[in-house]
Protein backbone atom coordinates (compact mmCIF):
# COMPACT_ATOMS: atom_id res chain seq x y z
CA UNK A 1 0.00 0.00 0.00
CA UNK A 2 1.18 2.96 -0.81
CA UNK A 3 -0.17 6.40 1.06
CA UNK A 4 0.72 9.91 0.14
CA UNK A 5 -0.12 13.06 2.66
CA UNK A 6 -1.16 15.95 0.45
CA UNK A 7 -1.35 18.03 3.39
CA UNK A 8 -3.62 18.94 5.95
CA UNK A 9 -6.65 15.64 5.68
CA UNK A 10 -5.73 15.39 1.67
CA UNK A 11 -4.11 11.55 1.52
CA UNK A 12 -3.67 9.69 -1.87
CA UNK A 13 -4.27 5.73 -0.85
CA UNK A 14 -2.80 3.42 -3.57
CA UNK A 15 -3.39 -0.44 -3.59
CA UNK A 16 -3.31 -2.44 -6.76
CA UNK A 17 -6.92 -2.40 -7.55
CA UNK A 18 -7.55 1.16 -6.53
CA UNK A 19 -6.26 4.60 -6.37
CA UNK A 20 -8.55 6.75 -3.57
CA UNK A 21 -8.03 10.47 -2.38
CA UNK A 22 -9.67 11.23 0.93
CA UNK A 23 -10.74 14.64 1.72
CA UNK A 24 -8.91 16.08 -1.72
CA UNK A 25 -8.79 19.54 -0.24
CA UNK A 26 -5.25 20.69 -2.53
CA UNK A 27 -6.16 24.09 -4.80
CA UNK A 28 -6.54 26.21 -1.46
CA UNK A 29 -4.60 23.96 0.72
CA UNK A 30 -1.31 25.80 1.86
CA UNK A 31 0.41 22.95 2.48
CA UNK A 32 0.01 21.68 -0.72
CA UNK A 33 1.96 24.24 -2.27
CA UNK A 34 4.60 22.91 -4.69
CA UNK A 35 2.58 19.35 -5.51
CA UNK A 36 1.06 18.83 -8.71
CA UNK A 37 -2.71 18.26 -8.87
CA UNK A 38 -2.67 16.20 -11.87
CA UNK A 39 -0.21 14.08 -11.02
CA UNK A 40 -1.72 13.51 -7.75
CA UNK A 41 -5.38 12.89 -9.76
CA UNK A 42 -3.29 10.88 -11.91
CA UNK A 43 -5.56 7.44 -12.16
CA UNK A 44 -7.94 8.46 -9.27
CA UNK A 45 -10.77 5.52 -9.04
CA UNK A 46 -12.16 6.82 -5.68
CA UNK A 47 -12.91 9.73 -4.02
CA UNK A 48 -13.85 9.41 -0.49
CA UNK A 49 -15.34 12.22 2.11
CA UNK A 50 -15.50 12.39 6.01
CA UNK A 51 -17.38 15.40 5.79
CA UNK A 52 -18.41 18.64 3.84
CA UNK A 53 -16.29 21.56 5.27
CA UNK A 54 -14.33 23.56 2.20
CA UNK A 55 -11.16 22.50 4.07
CA UNK A 56 -12.37 18.14 3.55
CA UNK A 57 -14.55 18.31 0.74
CA UNK A 58 -11.83 20.51 -1.04
CA UNK A 59 -11.43 20.31 -5.22
CA UNK A 60 -14.06 16.97 -5.07
CA UNK A 61 -16.52 18.57 -8.25
CA UNK A 62 -13.52 19.30 -10.47
CA UNK A 63 -11.54 16.22 -9.84
CA UNK A 64 -14.62 13.95 -10.19
CA UNK A 65 -15.47 15.73 -13.29
CA UNK A 66 -12.01 15.30 -14.55
CA UNK A 67 -10.98 11.86 -13.74
CA UNK A 68 -14.79 10.11 -13.64
CA UNK A 69 -14.08 8.87 -10.26
CA UNK A 70 -17.13 7.41 -7.60
CA UNK A 71 -17.40 10.02 -5.01
CA UNK A 72 -18.64 8.43 -1.37
CA UNK A 73 -20.04 10.51 1.43
CA UNK A 74 -23.02 11.33 3.83
CA UNK A 75 -26.31 11.39 2.28
CA UNK A 76 -26.65 14.88 3.21
CA UNK A 77 -23.08 15.86 1.26
CA UNK A 78 -23.79 13.37 -1.53
CA UNK A 79 -26.83 15.03 -2.32
CA UNK A 80 -25.61 18.38 -2.59
CA UNK A 81 -22.09 17.11 -4.59
CA UNK A 82 -25.40 15.89 -7.09
CA UNK A 83 -26.40 19.03 -7.24
CA UNK A 84 -23.03 20.80 -8.32
CA UNK A 85 -22.63 18.33 -11.01
CA UNK A 86 -20.97 15.58 -9.65
CA UNK A 87 -22.48 12.27 -11.74
CA UNK A 88 -20.81 9.20 -9.95
CA UNK A 89 -22.20 9.36 -5.94
CA UNK A 90 -22.32 6.56 -3.51
CA UNK A 91 -23.97 7.61 -0.39
CA UNK A 92 -24.03 6.22 3.14
CA UNK A 93 -24.38 7.13 6.38
CA UNK A 94 -22.96 6.63 10.10
CA UNK A 95 -22.72 2.75 10.54
CA UNK A 96 -23.08 2.03 6.75
CA UNK A 97 -20.72 0.05 4.74
CA UNK A 98 -20.24 0.58 1.20
CA UNK A 99 -18.86 -2.25 -1.10
CA UNK A 100 -16.21 -1.04 -4.54
CA UNK A 101 -15.57 -4.69 -5.11
CA UNK A 102 -11.60 -4.59 -3.96
CA UNK A 103 -12.42 -2.78 -0.47
CA UNK A 104 -14.93 -1.59 1.61
CA UNK A 105 -15.83 1.75 3.32
CA UNK A 106 -17.20 1.76 6.61
CA UNK A 107 -18.87 5.43 8.23
CA UNK A 108 -17.82 5.52 11.93
CA UNK A 109 -19.24 7.93 14.00
CA UNK A 110 -16.86 11.50 14.25
CA UNK A 111 -17.13 14.20 16.90
CA UNK A 112 -17.64 17.49 14.85
CA UNK A 113 -19.42 19.58 12.43
CA UNK A 114 -19.93 19.43 8.75
CA UNK A 115 -21.59 22.37 6.91
CA UNK A 116 -20.73 24.99 4.17
CA UNK A 117 -21.77 28.74 3.70
CA UNK A 118 -22.59 29.95 0.31
CA UNK A 119 -21.96 32.88 -1.99
CA UNK A 120 -24.95 34.15 -0.85
CA UNK A 121 -24.31 34.11 3.20
CA UNK A 122 -26.11 30.28 3.88
CA UNK A 123 -25.11 27.74 5.95
CA UNK A 124 -26.04 24.42 4.73
CA UNK A 125 -25.91 21.28 6.76
CA UNK A 126 -24.50 18.61 5.12
CA UNK A 127 -25.09 15.83 7.88
CA UNK A 128 -22.76 14.36 10.63
CA UNK A 129 -19.05 14.67 10.24
CA UNK A 130 -17.23 10.74 9.83
CA UNK A 131 -14.46 8.80 9.98
CA UNK A 132 -14.03 6.28 7.52
CA UNK A 133 -13.22 2.83 8.00
CA UNK A 134 -11.46 0.79 4.67
CA UNK A 135 -10.87 -2.96 4.26
CA UNK A 136 -9.11 -4.37 1.18
CA UNK A 137 -8.76 -7.54 -0.06
CA UNK A 138 -4.72 -7.96 0.31
CA UNK A 139 -3.94 -4.78 2.52
CA UNK A 140 -3.97 -3.50 5.63
CA UNK A 141 -6.97 -2.27 7.28
CA UNK A 142 -6.78 1.61 7.44
CA UNK A 143 -9.20 3.96 9.89
CA UNK A 144 -9.47 7.78 8.69
CA UNK A 145 -10.59 9.57 11.74
CA UNK A 146 -12.05 12.69 9.67
CA UNK A 147 -12.62 15.51 12.54
CA UNK A 148 -12.74 14.54 15.32
CA UNK A 149 -12.32 14.32 19.60
CA UNK A 150 -11.93 11.79 21.90
CA UNK A 151 -14.25 9.47 22.40
CA UNK A 152 -14.86 6.46 24.47
CA UNK A 153 -16.76 4.80 21.61
CA UNK A 154 -13.82 4.42 19.49
CA UNK A 155 -13.04 1.18 21.48
CA UNK A 156 -16.60 -0.11 19.60
CA UNK A 157 -14.55 1.11 16.41
CA UNK A 158 -11.44 -0.99 17.11
CA UNK A 159 -13.48 -3.59 18.10
CA UNK A 160 -15.81 -4.04 15.39
CA UNK A 161 -12.98 -2.88 12.63
CA UNK A 162 -9.38 -3.82 14.38
CA UNK A 163 -7.55 -0.95 11.66
CA UNK A 164 -4.33 -1.45 11.15
CA UNK A 165 -3.06 2.34 10.19
CA UNK A 166 -4.75 5.35 11.65
CA UNK A 167 -4.94 8.78 10.31
CA UNK A 168 -5.22 10.68 13.35
CA UNK A 169 -6.47 14.75 13.31
CA UNK A 170 -3.75 16.44 15.96
CA UNK A 171 -3.98 20.08 15.14
CA UNK A 172 -6.11 21.64 18.08
CA UNK A 173 -8.68 23.91 18.00
CA UNK A 174 -11.33 22.48 15.72
CA UNK A 175 -9.95 18.83 16.53
CA UNK A 176 -8.44 16.76 19.45
CA UNK A 177 -4.91 17.77 20.19
CA UNK A 178 -1.93 15.79 19.84
CA UNK A 179 -1.55 15.05 23.22
CA UNK A 180 -4.89 14.12 23.30
CA UNK A 181 -5.26 12.62 19.90
CA UNK A 182 -1.99 10.11 21.14
CA UNK A 183 -4.30 9.23 24.45
CA UNK A 184 -6.80 8.12 21.87
CA UNK A 185 -4.53 5.46 20.04
CA UNK A 186 -3.45 4.37 23.23
CA UNK A 187 -6.30 3.61 24.96
CA UNK A 188 -8.90 2.64 22.08
CA UNK A 189 -6.41 1.36 19.19
CA UNK A 190 -4.09 -1.04 18.41
CA UNK A 191 -2.93 0.75 15.49
CA UNK A 192 0.43 -0.94 13.97
CA UNK A 193 1.09 2.45 12.36
CA UNK A 194 -0.27 6.40 12.98
CA UNK A 195 0.01 8.80 10.74
CA UNK A 196 -0.78 12.38 12.16
CA UNK A 197 -2.44 14.89 10.11
CA UNK A 198 -5.04 18.29 10.23
CA UNK A 199 -2.00 20.05 11.81
CA UNK A 200 0.74 22.79 10.03
CA UNK A 201 -1.65 24.23 7.59
CA UNK A 202 -2.56 27.58 9.25
CA UNK A 203 -1.59 29.38 12.05
CA UNK A 204 -4.53 28.58 14.42
CA UNK A 205 -4.11 25.19 14.47
CA UNK A 206 -0.32 23.32 15.94
CA UNK A 207 2.32 23.66 13.84
CA UNK A 208 4.18 20.17 14.77
CA UNK A 209 3.17 16.53 15.68
CA UNK A 210 5.64 16.89 18.78
CA UNK A 211 3.19 16.20 21.04
CA UNK A 212 1.77 13.58 19.42
CA UNK A 213 5.00 11.76 18.60
CA UNK A 214 5.85 12.56 22.32
CA UNK A 215 2.79 11.02 23.62
CA UNK A 216 2.96 8.06 21.37
CA UNK A 217 6.73 7.02 22.75
CA UNK A 218 7.46 3.55 24.02
CA UNK A 219 3.90 2.29 22.23
CA UNK A 220 3.45 -0.63 19.81
CA UNK A 221 2.46 2.08 17.46
CA UNK A 222 4.94 3.09 14.76
CA UNK A 223 4.30 7.05 14.48
CA UNK A 224 5.02 8.31 10.89
CA UNK A 225 5.19 11.82 10.11
CA UNK A 226 5.73 12.75 6.26
CA UNK A 227 6.32 16.04 4.72
CA UNK A 228 3.33 16.82 2.51
CA UNK A 229 3.84 14.88 -0.91
CA UNK A 230 5.89 12.50 0.56
CA UNK A 231 4.91 8.73 0.12
CA UNK A 232 5.04 5.84 2.96
CA UNK A 233 5.56 2.35 1.49
CA UNK A 234 3.23 -0.01 3.94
Amino acid sequence: MKITWLGHSAFRIETKAAKILIDPFLTQNPSFAGQDIKEVANGITHILLTHGHGDHAGDTVSLARETGAVVLANADLAAWLGSKGVEKIEMGNTGGTVSFGSFTATFTNALHSSAQITEDGVSHSLGNANGLILHFDDEPSLLHMGDTDIFSDMALINELHQPDIGIVPIGDRFTMGGAVAALACQRYFNFKTAIPCHYGTFPIIDQTPEKFVAGLEGSKTAVKTPKPGETLFI
